[in-house]
C-alpha cells in the first residue's frame, strides 16, 4: 500500500547545514558532510542576505553539495526561485545527477529556450526547483528565466571566458573569412600600411602570428560607425553576440591580429542584465578565489564578500599528483617518453589551448588500437571514456569540470599555457605587459587542469607537462609561489626528478608512483620528501596583487560610465585606476599604462563634446605618460593617433640607429653586397654550429643601426649590440644545446656577468638603464639553481625568435633598397624611422620583443 503521513506545518531550518540532515538522500549520496563543508556553511548563514558572496571551495573538497545545499536551503527558507549555474551542459547535467542523490529537487534547463521541457520550466517558475541551467542562459540578449531571488554561479573562477564571451564577438579568420575582411576594412585606417598589408596576405609570414594590436574605435573619425554597419550585416551567431554589446558599441575594443579580430568591451557591463543584477543574492563557487579582484572583474560586480576557508586543516587533502616534464629530461626524446609515460598509465586525458593540439597530441600519446577521443565523444560527460580500459581523449580549454577519480584515469597531460584564452589576453599578457591582471585566471587553470584526475584524498595521477613553454611557466617563482604550499611542493619534487633523471629512471619513478600498492619506494623515499618541501614553501602572492585588487571597483565604474557615453566620468575613473594600479611599481606598470591611455581617449572625446581645448591637450599629455610607463618599445607607439594628435617623436635609442642606417644610406650601398649580407645572415641563424651563428647574429645588429662584434676577450658575451650610450645588448648564444633538458647554472652565471664585462670594456660605470643580456637557447628551461641565482637583467628566448626578427630586418632592408634613390638625408631618417618602426625593428621595438622570459623572478 501507498505510504500515509498526516498534515505538517514544514520545518524551518536555521541553516544548509541543518536542512542537509533533513534530506531523503538516494543510494549513492555522500555519506555525510566534511568538517570544512558545515564551518563553511554555518559562515554563509551569517551572511546571506549579503548581495555578492564568494565561497571558496579547492577542487575535490566537496563544492558542489555546498552550494546545492545552499541552493535548495534559501529556496525552501525564502519559498523563492533559485538558479544554480554551470559554465557548460555537461556539467549541468553532472550536478543535476548529484542533486538527485541527495533528494534535491532540480529543473535542468539547458540548450535553447524552446526545447526546455515544460515541466521542468513551470516547476522552477513555481519555485518547487532550483534551475540547473548554464551561463549562457543568464548571459544573453534575452534570458528567459523568470527573475530569481538567488543566482549561484559554479566554478565562478572560469566565469571570464563565460561571462565575458558572451559580451564578445568573436571572428575567427579562417572560419568566418567574409566578416573577417569586412570587420578589417572598417578598422584598416587606425592600423599602419604594412602591418596591414600583412594581415591581407593570404599566407601570415612568419613573425605576424605573435603579433595583436589593437584599435579604439571612438576616436577615429567615423569608425564607430563603420564598425557597427559591418557588424549588423552578420548573420548568427554574431549577431546573438553583438545585440549584447551594440549600446555600447563606442565603448568597445577591437583586438586584431592575423588569425582573428575580437571586438568587446574590457569588462562585461552585466549591470545591464536585469536577471543577473536584479536577483536578491549571487553567489560564486569557486577553487580559487584570486587575491587581486579576477571575480569582480569576470562578472562586473564590485564589493562581492569572500568567504574562505575558515580552517585549512579541517579540508581534505586532495589526491596525490606526480607531475613528469619530459622536456627537462636530458637527451630523451619527450614525444618517446611521454607515450612510455601513458602506456605506463593505461589511460590519459589531455588538455590544451586550443582543440587542434589536444587532438594531435592525444594521437601522438595512444598506443596501437587504442580508441582516440575528442569532445564529440564525451559531450554528455565523462562517463563512457572512464569506463573504456584503454583510451585517449583530448578536450581545448576544458580546466574545470572534468571529473575522472580513482582508477577512471591515472594520467592528465597538460600542453601549453593558458594565458590566452581570447586576444584581449594575448594583448594584455604579451603586448601591454600586463600580465599580472591575469595571473590568477592563468594559475587557476593550470591547477584545475592537473587536478581532473585526483578528485578525492585516496586519488593519484600522473601529471605530464608536454610542452617547453609550460614546463617554463611552470618554473617561474613568482608563479610557484602564488600556488598551495602542497603544490609547490608536487611541482618541485616532480621537476628534480625530471632534471636530473634519464628516460629509464623517470619511467622506473612513475611505474612506483603508480603501483604503490605492491612498491613502497613512493611512500618511504617520495613522501618524506613532499613533506620536507611543503613546509619549507608558503604561499605568497605576486607583487602588484594588492594594487589590483585595490582598484577594481574603480574599473567597473569606468566601464560602466563609458558603456552610457559618460565620456567624463569614465576617464575619471580611470585615472583613479591608473593611479592605484601604480602603487603596484613595475610588476603593474603595464596594466597602469593600458588605462593611462583608455583614460587619454575618453577624456579627448569628453573634451571634444565640450569644445574643451585643454582637455584635449591635456588627453594627448596622457598619452604620451603612457608611452613613457611603458618605456621601450611601447605598444602605444603603434596606436592610431588621437584626432589633432602628432606621433611621438623617437626616443633616444631608436633615433641612434636611424641615423646609423640613413647616413649609411646616403653614403650609398651596394644592394647586391646587403642582400648577401642579409643571405648570409638568414642562412647563419638557421645553423647550431656556433662558428657560423655568432657571426649571424653580429651582422643583424649592424643592420638595425648598432655598434655590433665578438669582443675579443675571454668569458665576454657572443655578440653585443650597442646603440651609443642609450642601449646595450648583451647576446650570450647557445645555439649548440640539444633541445631538451634545461640551461645549466654555469650558463646563468657567465651571463649574469656579460653587462659588467661590456661597461668595463667601454669604459664606463654600469651599462645604460634597461640593457638586456638575451640567452639564446632551444632548451625548454632553466635549472633551479640557474633560476634562483640570475640577475634582473638576463632573459632567455628560443631561436626562432631571433629568426623572427632577423625576417623582419630583411623585410624592412628590402624595403629601403626599393625606395631610398634620390632621397636627402632628412627624407632618409623619415623611411628609415617608419620602416623599421613598422616591422618592429627600431632597437625599442626589439628589446620588447627579447625581453618577455626573465630567469629571474620577476621584482627580484
Amino acid at each position: 500500500m501507498a505510504f500515509v503521513r498526516t498534515t505538517s506545518s514544514g520545518t524551518s531550518h536555521a541553516s544548509p547545514g541543518e536542512l542537509y540532515r533533513d534530506l531523503p538522500r538516494r543510494p549513492g549520496a555522500v555519506p555525510g558532510l566534511w568538517a570544512h563543508q558545515s564551518e563553511m556553511l554555518k559562515t554563509f548563514t551569517s551572511h546571506a542576505n549579503k548581495p555578492d558572496v564568494a565561497l571558496e571551495l579547492p577542487t575535490g573538497t566537496g563544492k558542489t553539495l555546498t552550494g546545492l545545499l545552499i541552493a535548495e536551503w534559501t529556496r525552501r527558507r525564502r519559498r523563492a526561485r533559485v538558479i544554480y549555474a554551470c559554465p557548460t551542459q555537461q556539467l549541468a547535467r553532472q550536478v543535476a545527477v548529484a542533486a538527485y542523490r541527495e533528494g534535491i529537487d532540480t529543473a535542468v534547463l539547458v540548450g535553447r529556450h524552446t526545447e526546455w521541457p515544460d515541466p521542468a520550466h513551470t516547476a522552477y517558475e513555481a519555485a518547487d526547483a532550483i534551475a540547473v541551467t548554464t551561463y549562457s542562459s543568464i548571459f544573453n540578449s534575452r534570458p528567459r528565466l523568470a527573475a530569481a531571488d538567488l543566482i549561484l554561479f559554479d566554478d565562478a573562477h572560469a566565469g571570464e571566458q563565460y561571462v565575458g564571451e558572451a559580451y564578445s564577438v568573436d571572428i575567427g579568420r579562417w572560419r568566418c573569412p567574409f566578416e573577417y575582411t569586412t570587420v578589417l576594412e572598417a578598422i584598416a585606417p587606425a592600423l599602419d600600411g604594412v602591418f596591414l598589408e600583412r594581415l591581407r596576405d593570404e599566407q601570415p609570414d612568419p613573425s605576424i602570428g605573435n603579433d595583436v594590436r589593437l584599435v579604439v574605435p571612438l576616436r577615429q573619425p567615423g569608425m564607430v560607425n563603420k564598425l557597427d554597419g559591418a557588424l549588423r550585416s552578420f548573420s548568427a551567431p554574431h549577431s546573438y553576440r553583438y545585440a549584447m554589446i551594440r549600446a555600447g558599441l563606442a565603448s568597445c575594443l577591437v583586438y586584431v591580429a592575423y588569425s582573428g579580430i575580437l571586438i568587446r568591451p574590457y569588462l562585461p557591463p552585466t549591470h545591464q542584465n536585469h536577471l543577473f543584477s536584479g536577483a536578491r543574492q549571487r553567489v560564486y563557487l569557486s577553487a580559487t578565489l584570486g587575491e587581486g579582484g579576477e571575480l569582480e572583474r569576470a562578472f562586473g560586480r564590485a564589493g562581492i564578500l569572500r568567504l574562505e576557508q575558515p580552517d585549512e586543516s579541517t579540508a581534505p587533502r586532495y589526491g596525490r599528483r606526480f607531475f613528469v616534464f619530459p622536456e627537462f629530461v636530458e637527451g630523451a626524446d619527450p614525444a618517446g617518453l611521454s607515450r612510455a609515460v601513458v602506456a605506463e598509465a593505461g589511460k590519459a586525458l589531455i588538455l590544451a589551448p586550443r582543440t587542434e593540439i589536444a587532438m594531435a597530441d592525444a594521437s601522438a600519446l595512444a598506443q596501437p588500437g587504442w580508441p582516440v577521443w575528442g569532445i564529440d565523444q564525451v559531450a554528455e560527460g565523462m562517463g563512457a571514456f572512464a569506463r573504456l580500459d584503454h583510451g585517449v581523449c583530448g578536450l581545448a580549454a576544458r580546466y574545470d569540470g572534468l571529473d575522472l577519480p580513482g582508477d577512471a584515469c591515472r594520467a592528465v597531460a597538460l600542453d601549453g599555457v593558458p594565458d590566452q584564452d581570447n586576444l584581449q589576453e594575448r594583448f594584455l599578457q604579451s603586448r601591454a605587459r600586463a600580465g599580472a591582471a591575469l595571473a590568477s585566471r592563468v594559475r587557476t587553470r593550470v591547477i584545475q587542469g592537473a587536478g581532473r584526475c585526483t578528485r578525492g584524498p585516496g586519488d593519484t595521477a600522473i601529471v605530464l607537462v608536454l610542452s617547453a613553454d609550460l614546463s617554463r611557466y611552470l618554473t617561474r617563482p613568482e608563479v610557484v609561489a602564488a600556488l598551495d604550499s602542497e603544490l609547490q611542493a608536487e611541482l618541485r619534487f616532480g621537476r628534480e626528478n625530471s632534471q636530473v633523471a634519464t628516460d629509464r629512471d623517470v619511467l622506473s619513478n612513475v611505474r612506483a608512483f603508480l603501483h604503490q600498492d605492491t612498491d613502497e619506494s613512493w611512500r618511504t623515499q617520495a613522501e618524506p620528501a613532499l613533506t620536507d618541501y611543503r613546509h619549507e614553501m608558503p604561499q605568497h602572492m605576486p607583487d602588484g596583487t594588492a594594487a589590483l585588487s585595490s582598484c577594481v571597483e574603480e574599473e567597473i565604474q569606468a566601464w560602466a560610465a563609458a558603456t552610457i557615453g559618460a565620456w567624463g566620468d569614465a576617464s575619471r575613473h580611470a585615472h583613479e585606476v591608473a593611479r592605484l594600479a601604480g602603487t603596484g611599481g613595475s610588476a603593474t606598470a603595464g596594466y597602469r599604462a593600458y588605462w593611462l591611455y583608455l583614460e587619454a581617449v575618453w577624456a579627448d572625446q569628453a573634451a571634444e563634446q565640450t569644445n574643451d581645448a585643454g582637455g584635449r591637450a591635456a588627453a594627448q599629455g596622457l598619452v604620451q605618460r603612457a608611452e613613457q610607463v611603458m618605456g621601450l618599445g611601447s605598444w602605444v607607439r603603434q596606436m592610431a593617433p588621437l584626432p589633432a594628435m602628432q606621433r611621438s617623436a623617437l626616443s633616444a635609442v631608436d633615433a641612434v640607429a636611424v641615423n646609423t642606417v640613413a647616413t649609411a644610406l646616403s653614403a650609398g650601398v651596394n644592394q647586391g653586397k646587403v642582400r648577401r649580407r642579409l643571405g648570409e645572415m638568414h642562412d647563419g641563424l638557421d645553423q647550431r654550429d656556433p662558428s657560423k651563428y655568432e657571426p649571424a647574429l653580429t651582422q643583424l645588429g649592424e643592420l638595425v643601426g648598432a655598434t655590433a662584434s665578438k669582443p675579443p676577450t675571454a668569458g665576454r658575451c657572443d655578440s653585443m649590440w650597442c646603440w651609443g650610450n642609450e642601449l646595450w645588448l648583451a647576446l650570450e648564444a647557445k645555439s649548440d644545446h640539444e633541445p631538451t633538458g634545461v640551461v645549466p647554472h654555469k650558463d646563468i652565471r657567465q651571463a649574469n656577468d656579460q653587462l659588467r664585462l661590456l661597461a668595463t670594456d667601454r669604459g664606463v660605470d654600469t651599462a645604460p638603464t634597461d640593457s638586456a643580456t638575451i640567452l639564446i637557447s632551444p632548451k625548454p628551461g632553466i635549472h633551479d639553481d640557474g633560476i634562483k641565482g640570475a640577475e634582473c637583467h638576463v632573459h632567455l628566448i628560443a631561436p626562432s625568435t631571433m629568426a623572427e626578427v632577423a625576417f623582419d630586418v630583411g623585410s624592412a632592408w628590402e624595403e629601403l633598397l626599393t625606395k631610398s634613390a634620390d632621397r636627402t638625408v632628412p627624407e632618409l631618417r623619415r623611411l628609415v624611422g617608419d620602416t623599421f618602426t613598422a616591422r618592429g625593428v627600431l632597437p625599442s621595438q626589439i628589446h620588447e620583443r627579447l625581453t618577455h622570459d626573465p630567469v629571474a623572478a620577476k621584482g627580484a
